[in-house]
């Protein structure tokens, strides 16, 4: 099940957090649900709720502003929807563009989703050593980016009706 959206009191996207911990911000009236997944209710001996999808808080919460979304193994392969950049199989791994052998480092510009295969048989060389170009340049995505993506981690499911509306807000 996908992680469940935290908006701040001014519904500003703060973050994503798991179903149970959405829950107990709900349980504990620190949120309130906006959106639920239709149909689905989370229950137990004497209280039963709709599972949410989209939770705001009731306080305001200040947030430090934040230029880049931090970098992830995680992260890389949410970016790239889990497909390799050298074949377009299902990713697992993550591959340096410039090796770190050759000076690359962890990098949004310097890594993408590979599959071990594609992974093994660059090795320590760069796509153009290895004649395996990139079908898709990497690129760096803004924190807000990085949270909308995290949303969507399952590229066989459609998004969410609430999700698209934010993107076409955007």
């Amino acid at each position: 099940m996908r992680d469940t959206l935290v908006l701040n009191a001014s519904f500003e996207p703060l973050s994503t957090v798991t179903m149970n911990r959405a829950v107990v911000l709900v349980l504990t009236d620190k949120a309130v649900v906006e959106q639920a997944h239709p149909g689905l209710r989370v229950r137990a001996a004497a209280v039963e709720l709709p599972v949410p999808q989209v939770i705001r808080l009731c306080r305001y919460v200040r947030v430090p502003f934040r230029r880049r979304a931090p970098w992830s193994r995680r992260g890389v392969l949410v970016r790239d929807r889990h497909r390799c950049a050298y074949c377009g199989r299902r990713a697992t791994t993550v591959d340096h563009v410039v090796p770190r052998a050759q000076g690359g480092g962890d990098t949004w510009l310097n890594t993408v989703a590979s599959c071990a295969e594609d992974n093994h048989r660059k090795a320590a060389r760069t796509p153009e050593q290895a004649g395996m170009p990139l079908l898709r340049q990497p690129f760096e995505p803004t924190p807000a980016d990085a949270m909308l993506l995290a949303l969507g981690t399952d590229e066989l499911a459609p998004l969410p009706d609430w999700l698209t509306q934010v993107q076409t807000a955007a």
